[in-house]
Formats: C-alpha cells, sequence, structure tokens
C-alpha cells in the first residue's frame, strides 16, 4: 500500500510526489499519456522562476528525473475510478493500486471546436502543438485559432516554418500577453484576423485544404486555403470519472479548499483540473507543493 497515489504526471503531480518524497512517504505517480504534461507541448517558455527560457519538454524532463531521483514509483496506464473508503482503491486498466490517500492532478485536454468532422481530421491537418507537428507545414500555409497565450506561442513557432500563418481570434483583440502580441505582430508572413470564427473544415481525401471563418461583426463569411490548422482554444479538465469523489462546479473543475482537500477525506486535487482563477505551470507546481503537505498531514494524523 502507498501513502499517497497521485494521478496525473504534470507540475503539478511531479511537484506533490517530490514534496511527499522529501517528507519520507511512499509515492505513486500514474499517468496515462505523457509525464510532464501539457507543458511538453510549449517550444519555449519564459515565466518559469530560475529560467530566463526553457522549453516545456526541457523542463518536464529535469522535473520527472527529479521525482525519479527521490524514489517515487511511476506507472504508465488509465485511472478508470477511485473507490473512496479508509483504503482508497485507485482503479487502472492495468490493475488496482490501493493507498492511504489520492491527489488527483488530471489536468486538462485541448478542447475542439465541435465542427462537422473535426475528430476525423486531428492528424490529417487538425493540430494542437506546433512542436510536434510544425515541421509538417515548412513552406506551406496553417491557420492557428485563438489569442491567448498558447496560441500566440504556436503561431510564432509556426512563423518559423510556414510560407504563411493566419491567427483566428473570436474575440476583437487578442488575450495574450502583449510581449509575445508584440513579437507576433513583427512577422511579416503572420496575419492576425480578429473577431472571426471558424465555421467549416474543408478537406480532400482526408486532409485539410481550407477553412471558412465568418466575421461576427459584419456577418461576412469567407474561405481560407490552407494546410493545417492549429486549435488553442483552452483546456477542458478531465475530472468527469472522479465526480463521485470530487465536488465540480457547472465548468467541470473540482472543487477544493486552499490546502486543496477535497469533498472527500483523504482525496486531494492540484493544478489545472482545480478550479481557480489562474492556471500556469507555476500555479500547477504551488498546488501540488500545497496538496502533498496537506496529504502528508492527513497520513499522520491517522
Amino acid at each position: 500500500m502507498y501513502d499517497i497515489i497521485i494521478v496525473g504526471g504534470g507540475p503539478a503531480g511531479l511537484t506533490a510526489a517530490l514534496y511527499a518524497r522529501r517528507a519520507d512517504k511512499n509515492v505513486l505517480i500514474i499517468e496515462k499519456e505523457t509525464f510532464g504534461g501539457q507543458i511538453t507541448f510549449s517550444p519555449k517558455v519564459e515565466n518559469i522562476p530560475g529560467f530566463s527560457n526553457i522549453s516545456g519538454n526541457e523542463f518536464a524532463e529535469k522535473l520527472v528525473e527529479q521525482v525519479l531521483n527521490q524514489g517515487a514509483d511511476f506507472e504508465s496506464c488509465e485511472v478508470l475510478k477511485i473507490i473512496d473508503g479508509d483504503v482508497k482503491t485507485v482503479v487502472t486498466d492495468s490493475g488496482d493500486f490501493q493507498g492511504k490517500s489520492v491527489i488527483i492532478a488530471t489536468g486538462a485536454k485541448h478542447r475542439t471546436l465541435g465542427l462537422d468532422g473535426e475528430e476525423e481530421l486531428i492528424g490529417g491537418g487538425i493540430s494542437f502543438c506546433a512542436v510536434c507537428d510544425g515541421a509538417f507545414y515548412r513552406n506551406r500555409t496553417v491557420a492557428v485559432v485563438g489569442g491567448g497565450n498558447s496560441a500566440l506561442q504556436e503561431a510564432i513557432l509556426l512563423s518559423e516554418l510556414a510560407k504563411k500563418v493566419y491567427v483566428i481570434q473570436n474575440l476583437d483583440f487578442l488575450t495574450g500577453e502583449k510581449k509575445l502580441q508584440e513579437q507576433l505582430r513583427s512577422k511579416e508572413n503572420v496575419e492576425i484576423i480578429c473577431g472571426t470564427v471558424l465555421t467549416a473544415y474543408k478537406s480532400d481525401g482526408g486532409d485539410v485544404v481550407g477553412i471558412d471563418v465568418k466575421n461576427q461583426n459584419s456577418g461576412e463569411e469567407s474561405e481560407i486555403p490552407v494546410n493545417g490548422v492549429f486549435l488553442a482554444v483552452g483546456l477542458v479538465p478531465q475530472n468527469e470519472r472522479f465526480a463521485d469523489v470530487l465536488e465540480l462546479d457547472g465548468r467541470g473543475y473540482a472543487l477544493a479548499d486552499e490546502t486543496c482537500a477535497t469533498k472527500s477525506n483523504g482525496i486531494f486535487t492540484a493544478g489545472d483540473c482545480r478550479a481557480k482563477r489562474i492556471r500556469q505551470v507555476t500555479t500547477a507546481a504551488a498546488d501540488g507543493a500545497v496538496a502533498a503537505l496537506a496529504a502528508c498531514d492527513y497520513i499522520d494524523a491517522l
């Protein structure tokens, strides 16, 4: 039996493991996809204390190595549900694990637009990661949908590879950091189109060949020929399977107090899956530390 089982291997979960191991608790981290989480998709990060800039993937690798060196156990499998009780049972597709406490740090997944044919085109012209797929669009034309930090970072990276980059933002202004906006606007091959929504994908043989867009102010519709679309329109928390042990808000985020404790004794939550105003790598790490220390206090009081 583990002292603490952590569901999710992003910055929140990994930081929780680090703090728990330093408190001499035995820890298991379960991750179904990539250890490191969403930060691994960021080609350049400039707001992590201690680093003037670092790739998200490099940061994640350093964090994973640090936690491994502290002696945490890792499992690559998918958690199906959590059974609450004096002992917590984490049910996965590779078997059950038991622990005295659980920290849910599942983060969030990429949001899609919900348009016809979208799911079928993922991997055939629709992507969420410029650092992963940008090279496929060298000297071609792409669109980035979104106007926040993630979208601007994607567009900046793509501008170094693609012939032309369109940035499609539904609001009348970009919402990303001013420095990123300035950097993006300095790119001659980038065209920013605000107040506009993507309404349909054009495809040929399973590949994207264009998009239909609509100006929300004038109602004007037009078609833009593109070879690829990168979606950066936010994230969706991955808490559905834990609704019986968590209280969720209207958007599906887990409600917790300042110690990251949930409605279920011994079950904590941390990171982007938690209801809060700011979601950054630093706030995820902070949540992980707080949740781990709270879990340690819970275990010590048993």
